[in-house]
């Protein structure tokens, strides 16, 4: 491993949290395939299947912000278990009513409450912001964070698919499940490096991390980068069919997250000075331009290299995406901030993956991939749009506090204290 990772994985707990958060954030990647395959395989129709893994990314988009926000005030550990068992037995109950045929409503009730799964992937970046705020190891720390989320995306939906297609139905959700599981409860058993609550006092602000002009800028363009990813798995899929070999499609996905990682390992071992505004303009740019040659794919060869230097943006522009988070949001406020992104990326998924489904079957594999450029082009519009709020300096706390009231001078010290904790 370069140096700069090493430099961070140095830090006692790094490593436990950093495993921890690993398998608990599989699901993200295992659950939407899981269930299209499982039930496709019992006999349900894909617009059904469709509709159920819709509604689990938009109930999260709904439920996991504020899950995130109680994260915020009440610490990692007694908000996330209790939330992960409503979870685990809401998707139990939806694997379940596939199962034994109960009514079709029984599908999508538990898929509604399954949104309150959390965000694992925000709760391991908080630690490192904790651990790291203010250093240039937090950059490092966040693109390990996006070379993670990528190999989770690698790995987690061929896995899903062959386990429910090979095994059993339920297989790949099953699987799925235990990851959340483990995950979840290593995670919020390394105690001591749990980022510190910041319960509610009357001078306390009470709103939501979102009326942070620059932070709705972010959410705002990531709902449209959704759908930049949510129309290009549809349409992959579909190429790869028209082109005689369905069973490629999951492949070329994983070489567009393959670009994605490598690009992400490059880009943390790279220190950069000035403001990170620009560069996340030029990355949300370049994934635009980017799908320009997917229209262009007239082979499976052609499109897999198309993917893969599409993915190269991918990764830089999601580390500099956390980066400005972590500028623009208090950090009383933090980790429901890195989830607001997930969750604009969760609905532009869902409705990119739908818009994309109706032009394939009305238009062809590779119309789809005008949806993709679509998105592209609606997400540098936004962005170009509220540039000047996001250089603006942050709002919703004072200068010199963290947003909680507190001084800087008692952050450091407090900050001081935890690390002697950690060590």
């Amino acid at each position: 491993m370069p140096s700069p990772y090493r430099a961070i994985f140095a830090t006692p707990g790094t490593k436990g949290f950093t495993a921890a958060g690993l398998i608990g954030r599989m699901p993200l990647s295992m659950v939407g395939i899981g269930v299209l395959t499982m039930i496709t395989e019992l006999g349900g129709s894909y617009g059904l299947a469709g509709g159920i893994t819709a509604t689990i990314a938009l109930s999260a988009a709904a439920v996991g912000p504020q899950v995130s926000r109680l994260v915020d005030q009440y610490g990692q550990r007694r908000v996330l278990r209790p939330a992960t068992l409503v979870a685990a037995a809401s998707v139990t109950g939806l694997l379940l009513s596939a199962a034994y045929e109960w009514p079709t409503w029984t599908l999508f009730v538990f898929a509604v409450v399954a949104g309150c799964v959390p965000s694992v992937g925000s709760m391991v970046r908080a630690r490192w912001t904790a651990l790291f705020r203010d250093t240039p190891q937090l950059h490092t720390a966040y693109s390990f964070e996006s070379i993670v989320d990528e190999l989770c995306f690698i790995i987690g939906p061929p896995l899903a698919a062959t386990l429910s297609a090979s095994w059993f139905p339920e297989a790949g959700p099953v699987v799925a499940l235990v990851c959340l599981l483990t995950g979840v409860w290593w995670l919020t058993a390394l105690t001591a490096t749990e980022p510190k609550p910041h319960p509610r006092h009357p001078h306390t602000d009470r709103s939501s991390a979102l009326r942070s002009p620059g932070l709705q800028v972010l959410v705002a363009t990531f709902a449209a980068t959704g759908a930049i990813f949510g129309s290009v798995d549809v349409a992959t899929l579909a190429f790869a069919e028209e082109q005689g070999n369905k069973s490629l499609g999951g492949v070329f996905l994983a070489i567009w997250a393959f670009g994605s990682c490598l690009a992400g390992i490059v880009f943390g071992l790279l220190h950069f000075k000035g403001r990170a505004e620009p560069r996340w303009m030029l990355g949300i740019s370049a994934m635009a331009v980017s799908m320009i040659p997917l229209l262009l794919a007239g082979n499976l060869p052609f499109l897999a290299v198309a993917l893969f230097v599409s993915g190269l943006a991918i990764a830089p522009t999601m580390i500099t995406t956390m980066a400005l988070i972590e500028a623009h949001v208090p950090h009383a406020k933090l980790t429901e901030g890195m989830t607001w992104i997930s969750t604009g990326l969760a609905v532009g998924v869902a409705l990119g993956s739908s818009v994309a489904g109706w032009v394939v079957d009305a238009a062809g594999a590779r119309t789809g991939y005008v949806v993709s450029l679509s998105a592209g082009v609606t997400a540098a519009a936004v962005a170009f749009a509220g540039f000047r709020r996001l250089t603006r300096p942050a709002q919703g706390e004072e200068p010199g506090t963290d947003g909680d009231g507190d001084s800087r001078a008692e952050r450091v010290r407090r900050d001081g204290e935890d690390a002697g904790h950690v060590a």
